[in-house]
């Protein structure tokens, strides 16, 4: 009887050490466990629902990914952190606005891609000139788009001094004038020449250079002037307000100098530039762009803070700048996106501000129309995909876009491949 209450005593004291022993594992677990999530590696996911709440109150629209939010706080090894995507934050006034939607269809493609090229058309040929075709690689050609048979050709050489990208254009509807540029891949330097293109012999010639080099100036013909406003200057960055013209006709300059006009409110690059009803009008915009990396033997681009801005103005008949009403998002790369039609201005894709956490830039895929009657703003429609520095026309009642740099697809506004793809739908206003 002795010897059984001994073992009774020993098999207790066993358990009460072995329920001691749990507890202090499970404790030690749990502070493990607390000190793992406080660390910056997890601090996300538990983070996550704050942040959502913080945001949502700022009037920030956020897009959470299913992969991020991970149901067990497990450690992930280097792969695991390299593959996984994080959250997408999107504010609500850069998101996709609402529009119908069109029946877009797809035309032969342009013999080649192009970024930052440039197009003017003359009844129903559109000339595309230049661009990149990778940020290495610039083109040196002008192709030809025939609206009326849908083919493309008629290819032929640019001046070898002529700007590869970010040119200012615009015709009389015989010649077309090439102002400045940028010369050269990358982030290279800006030229001041000015070339002329008979359209009818497909002649070139040169012509007064401006008297600074500029990046994509907002180019029109006005009253017999050839004006040239705003752009980026020399470091490819700084935003130009300087406003010049030159009288000029049949291809060629009357004046021996630039006449310096009423300096452009808000300067800078990449903007609609567009004269109709004997007024004429500058669309969109940015502040700043990417500057080529110091010390960098091919100028490779560097990115820099750039804002993109909304803002409409338009030269009256005393030469001052009046600010019309604004789009309705920041919009920018929209030079060569736009038609005139049924007395309203077309504008097709472009860019607007840039992601407020990565900071990389977000694509438009919009069609947006400024009525002239009653200067107001209102979105007509939706591209087939997003898409930057589209290269637009207009016949037959068709409106027709080509090149630029389109999304990563439906979810991601981010820019990815330069297309040379031809689109059209019928459009009724």
């Amino acid at each position: 009887m002795a010897r059984f209450n001994h073992n009774k005593h020993h098999s207790s004291t066993t358990k009460l050490v072995f329920l001691i022993s749990c507890a202090g594992l499970l404790g030690a677990a749990l502070i493990a466990d607390f000190l793992w999530a406080s660390s910056s590696s997890a601090a996300p996911a538990y983070l996550s629902i704050a942040s959502s709440w913080a945001l949502e109150k700022s009037g920030i629209l956020v897009v959470q990914n299913v992969t991020h939010n991970i149901a067990h706080h497990k450690r992930e090894d280097v792969k695991d952190r390299k593959e996984r995507i994080p959250e997408r934050f999107l504010p609500a006034t850069f998101a996709d606005l609402p529009a119908p939607e069109l029946q877009w269809e797809e035309m032969p493609s342009a013999p080649v891609p192009r970024l930052d090229g440039a197009a003017i058309q003359i009844k129903n040929l559109l000339y595309v000139f230049a661009g990149y075709g990778t940020l290495d690689y610039v083109h040196s050609h002008v192709d030809i788009y025939n609206f009326t048979s849908n083919t493309w050709g008629g290819r032929f050489d640019m001046p070898k001094e002529m700007g590869h990208s970010h040119l200012g254009v615009v015709t009389d509807g015989r010649y077309i004038y090439v102002v400045s540029g940028q010369y050269g891949p990358q982030c290279r330097g800006p030229t001041a020449r000015t070339f002329v293109l008979d359209t009818e012999t497909k002649k070139w010639r040169s012509m007064l250079p401006l008297p600074a080099p500029r990046y994509a100036p907002a180019t029109q013909l006005w009253r017999g002037r050839l004006h040239v406003m705003g752009g980026s200057k020399e470091n490819r960055h700084t935003p130009g307000l300087e406003h010049w013209s030159i009288a000029v006709k049949d291809g060629k300059a009357l004046e021996k100098q630039w006449r310096t006009e009423t300096p452009i409110p808000r300067g800078g690059p990449h903007r609609a530039c567009v004269v109709v009803n004997d007024q004429l009008f500058v669309i969109g915009g940015q502040e700043g762009d990417f500057m080529a990396k110091p010390g960098s033997p091919i100028f490779k681009c560097s990115r820099r803070l750039e804002v993109v801005y909304a803002d409409v103005y338009m030269l009256d008949d005393e030469k001052k700048w009046k600010v019309l009403p604004p789009m309705p998002k920041p919009n920018s790369h929209i030079e060569c996106a736009w038609v005139i039609v049924n007395n309203s201005i077309i504008i097709t894709g472009g860019t607007t501000e840039k992601h407020p956490v990565n900071k990389r830039m977000i694509l438009v895929g919009e069609v947006f129309k400024f009525h002239l009657d009653s200067l107001t703003w209102s979105v007509i429609g939706k591209l087939p995909f997003r898409v930057k520095t589209t290269l637009a026309g207009f016949w037959d009642g068709w409106l027709y876009f080509t090149s630029g740099q389109r999304d990563r697809g439906p979810d991601n506004p981010q820019p990815r491949k330069v297309i040379g793809d031809m689109w059209r739908t019928k459009l009724r206003l």
